[in-house]
């Protein structure tokens, strides 16, 4: 669309611009998600007359403030951001379609175990095992497409970041990598999902990274940055861009008071499409620094966990994921968001310092 409008009023060089398309997908994004927050959050309401369930051994102030919240407000980032994606990407690269793709259905997986927490009115819904074992195969069937797409030199490679020109080519054996940074994404930013504004704050800031490192790796500026060049990336910063509209249009009616949660139909897609991100642009280890909130939250769990089974039912934390354990220290709300997006705000400058050049 965008080409023939370029063509009929003689701007396509303009048009053509990776950068201006990334503005015009940012903005698209933010006004979509700013103009229909409204509806949905109505739509939303109708139909879940007690809203999201709220855990009881959580921090006592969330049953009072947080009940009856709706939830699925993930439609709403997704729906803006795949409007700017088919309007600004080059919908023949099939990076666009793969990431399309991956939100898509993890959108449906969440929205599965959204639906089932509010219809059945309990916090636990879809089994971990299902969930999983969903995750896994649609994170392997991207990663094969992906796979097929990217250059044969770059293709099971494993940059290192800081470190100009290292990597580590790990054969098939990528394959199996590259599912745990997609699950783990989606999973990651799924527990950060638990208080008003922390995921959609802390994923606008890696989005970020991700979209200079995209821009970066599809032009011939990659070589100069140690950065792989990935001929379809400069269609992920667009991608990226429209994301990061959808997230901040979201934190206008997500901000304390939360006037609707993100839910698993929209933190299980978006750090599901993180992770394939970073496996389009090679850049598996960055995340792990740019996230490296996400990676906390989801270690605070497992440690949780395994302290709790070693320990014959002690507790490592007072609550987890590790937000919560912040709160119950005392920690008003606002505070701990503030805290973790200063610390997320840091963990992607230092990423961005990455980017070094020649």
């Amino acid at each position: 669309m965008l080409v023939y409008l370029a063509e009929v009023f003689h701007f396509s060089g303009w048009a053509e611009s990776p950068y201006v398309r990334c503005f015009l997908a940012f903005f698209t994004a933010l006004a979509l998600t700013l103009c229909c927050g409204g509806r949905l959050i109505a739509f939303l309401h109708h139909h879940q007359l007690k809203g999201q369930p709220i855990r009881e051994d959580g921090p006592k102030s969330h049953l009072l403030t947080k009940k009856g919240t709706p939830t699925m407000g993930g439609f709403l980032i997704l729906g803006a951001a795949i409007m700017a994606m088919l309007l600004f990407c080059d919908l023949s690269a099939r990076f666009v379609w793969i990431g399309i793709a991956v939100l898509v259905i993890f959108c449906a997986v969440g929205f599965a175990d959204d639906y089932l927490k509010v219809t059945r009115q309990t916090s636990a819904a879809m089994t971990a095992k299902v969930k999983l074992l969903l995750q896994f195969g649609t994170a392997l069937a991207a990663i094969l497409l992906i796979c097929h797409e990217t250059p044969a030199e770059y293709r099971f490679m494993l940059n290192f970041p800081y470190t100009p020109g290292w990597s580590w080519n790990l054969g098939w054996w990528y394959v199996p990598f590259a599912m745990i940074v997609i699950a783990g994404a989606s999973n990651g930013v799924n527990l950060s999902d638990g208080l008003d504004g922390l995921a959609a704050g802390l994923l606008s800031a890696v989005f970020v990274v991700f979209m200079i490192a995209a821009y970066l790796s599809g032009t011939v500026l990659a070589l100069n940055y140690y950065m792989p060049a990935i001929p379809q990336a400069a269609e992920v910063a667009v991608m990226c861009a429209a994301v990061i509209g959808g997230c901040l249009g979201f934190l206008w009616f997500n901000a304390k008071p939360a006037a609707v949660f993100m839910g698993d139909t929209g933190s299980l897609a978006l750090g599901a499409f993180l992770g394939v991100v970073a496996v389009m642009l090679k850049q598996e280890i960055l995340l792990a620094v740019a996230g490296g909130v996400f990676v906390l939250e989801s270690v605070s769990v497992m440690i949780q966990v395994g302290w709790f089974r070693i320990s014959g039912g002690k507790r490592f934390f007072r609550m987890a994921p590790i937000h919560h354990h912040f709160e119950q220290l005392g920690w008003a709300e606002t505070k701990v968001v503030f805290r973790f997006w200063l610390i997320g705000t840091v963990l992607a400058a230092i990423a961005l310092a990455s980017f070094c050049g020649r």
